[in-house]
């Protein structure tokens, strides 16, 4: 009886001595294991702004950003409706990678940034882009960036609901490749109706005045378009236009804006 007994003891001290062993071993393996770092990232998602909201749907990120981009827009003069039509097709409204992993907006890629940084497949694989800490950093960003280079300097001296004219120039100076570019980001203004928060519309809601204007000699496109204070462009469009020929008698719709 009293041998079983020791050997009892023997063994449970051996157990308890192969377990100790076991878990030293472990815990020193942990502490010379190598920490690997995410190459595809120079920070951590804790770095993001954990406030960040969570987007819906695109109502929901225009509800969300709309008082940042007026804010914006009254900085830097850039239409509210192009900033947020520029948000809402770059970042997917608010669900694209960039977006959510460092509060990239505008797909704005890395050029001269010293800030924290991204690396995400775009054009190329791995590409470099700007990662910001919080949402209004990337809008900031958007803005400056349009707004202290000089090949988009003819931008600024359109009215700040123009924004067909902003969409067509940003493309026209090589903000993106792509020549559907201007026509999305008009589709995404008046589907949602952003040319509300421009200018002083976001206060005194515009009128349009409906006009028909029978061409004389001596008129041309542009010579109307300053005499009712739109923009040739919008003239074609209205008309159905392509080119700028026009002739003697010919009738011309035109709408023009007159405040309430």
């Amino acid at each position: 009886m009293i041998k079983r007994i020791v050997l009892i003891l023997i063994l449970c001290v051996l157990s308890f001595s192969c377990g100790s062993r076991k878990r030293a071993a472990r815990k020193k393996a942990e502490a010379n294991k190598e920490i690997v770092k995410n190459p595809s990232e120079d920070l951590n998602d804790n770095d993001v702004e954990t406030t960040t909201p969570k987007i819906n749907n695109t109502t929901h990120y225009i509800s969300v950003y709309k008082d940042i981009a007026i804010s914006e827009m009254k900085t830097y003069g850039i239409p509210a409706s192009i900033t947020l039509a520029q948000g809402i097709l770059e970042s997917g409204s608010g669900k694209g990678t960039l977006a959510v992993k460092a509060n990239n907006h505008f797909g704005i890629k890395c050029h001269d940034w010293k800030g924290a940084k991204i690396y995400h497949d775009d054009d190329k694989r791995q590409e470099c882009f700007r990662k910001y800490k919080n949402s209004n950093g990337s809008f900031r960003d958007h803005s400056e960036f349009l707004a202290k280079r000089g090949r988009y300097a003819s931008l600024f001296k359109l009215d700040k609901d123009d924004y067909k004219g902003w969409a067509n120039g940003l493309r026209r100076a090589g903000y993106a490749t792509d020549k559907r570019y201007p026509q999305k980001l008009i589709s995404l203004i008046e589907r949602y109706e952003l040319y509300k928060f421009d200018g002083t519309a976001s206060k005194k809601k515009r009128a349009k005045k409906h006009i028909e204007y029978t061409v004389v000699k001596g008129d041309t496109l542009y010579s109307i378009s300053r005499k009712y204070n739109i923009t040739v462009k919008e003239l074609q469009s209205i008309n159905g236009l392509e080119g700028t020929e026009i002739s003697i008698g010919q009738v011309l719709n035109i709408n023009t804006r007159e405040k309430n």
